[in-house]
């Protein structure tokens, strides 16, 4: 038994690869014990702290302490043999590289579990949208930021030129902008969105002749379902060239009402026709009342015409406010004898009287 564990593999006895295998099954079993007592003893006594910190700095480092001693493990278990020279240096570099992205994953979790705690619930206290929107492109900002650093730094220890990689990505970024300068353009309209907030959620606008609801604001296109229920994606960019009408932040809603009554109507009963669209503008809770102008407008081709204007609340039913005003125009008018017009035309026959030879 001990001629077998004498032999020689790669450099190294039986037993020195059994000793370096039993390091590494050791750690593992070492990690899972270390993962144990994070889980069944360090969090209870964090649990009975006043302060949710200790909480959520233990839950996120259980995990990359016990793979961080799974990587010790490795690295002394590989100490012990003997490798060739080229081999020991692709072994530290690997080690570096775990130890980098270990360090890094680490990172990534705090920042991200410390923004869920502490940042979350204080944007979902405000009243814009803006903070909900960056929110996400923040956290994703912060974890792509910390895992280049960790490539670079862990491509630099592996022995590569780092600054001629980077100057590499940036010919390919430069590239890469130019061909994706339309996301570009997409991305910067958001954000003029967000600042300058020409419409929020639930606002119905108008541009480029869609008219619609917003139902979601996004970093490339904004969505709007039309008055038909159909959904339509603008590009962000539209919004930055483009005219936009926000018919939800009008303070009133303006209608505009030509009345025609027929020629047959004396003064009398055109000023009465205007007496009474008083009357039925200033019983209407749903109108301005002080805001109702009206006048004998023209003098059209088929009838007397009356102007008559109101404003409706924007509280208001739009929709149910304009039927009511027009059935009690049309109930009154037709009470008092006052006929509206409608186009008509006279023609006349001409006989022409041909006498013969």
């Amino acid at each position: 038994m001990s001629d077998f564990f004498a032999k020689t593999f790669y450099g190294n006895t039986v037993g020195e690869w059994f000793i370096a295998i039993g390091i590494i099954l050791g750690s593992v079993i070492l990690s899972r014990i270390i993962y144990w007592i994070f889980g069944k003893v360090v969090k209870k006594l964090t649990a009975k702290t006043e302060t949710r910190l200790d909480d959520i700095i233990i839950d996120m480092i259980e995990e990359p302490v016990a793979f961080a001693i799974v990587i010790i493990g490795f690295w002394y278990s590989m100490s012990t043999l003997d490798f060739p020279p080229l081999a020991n240096v692709w072994l530290h570099r690997v080690y570096y590289l775990l130890i980098i992205f270990n360090v890094a994953w680490l990172i990534t979790r705090l920042l991200d579990a410390l923004l869920e705690e502490y940042l979350v619930p204080l944007t979902s206290k405000t009243d814009t949208d803006l903070d909900d929107v960056l929110l996400p492109i923040v956290r994703k900002g912060l974890k792509i930021a910390v895992w280049s650093i960790a490539v670079i730094v862990g491509l630099n220890n592996a022995g590569y030129d780092v600054g001629a990689l980077i100057a590499g990505l940036g010919i390919g970024g430069l590239a890469f902008a130019l061909a994706a300068q339309d996301s570009i353009a997409n991305l910067f309209g958001g954000f003029t969105i967000f600042t300058d907030k020409p419409f929020t959620i639930n606002d119905r606008i108008i541009i480029s002749g869609i008219d619609g609801n917003v139902k979601e604001i996004g970093l490339r296109s904004t969505r709007l379902q039309t008055l038909e229920g159909r959904m339509v994606t603008i590009p962000n960019k539209t919004f930055a060239n483009s005219p936009i009408e926000n018919i939800s932040s009008e303070p009133t809603r303006k209608v505009v009402l030509n009345l025609g009554l027929t020629y047959q109507m004396t003064d009398a009963q055109l000023e009465q026709a205007m007496q009474i669209l008083k009357e039925i503008a200033t019983a209407n809770q749903d109108l301005i009342e002080e805001n109702t102008p009206m006048s004998f407008s023209a003098f059209g081709d088929f009838a007397l015409n009356i102007l008559f204007i109101y404003y409706i609340r924007k509280s208001s039913d739009i929709l149910q406010t304009q039927t009511k005003m027009n059935l009690e125009i049309y109930k009154a008018f037709n009470e008092a004898g006052l006929d509206f017009a409608y186009p008509t035309q006279t023609h006349f026959n001409y006989s022409v009287k041909q006498s013969g030879n």
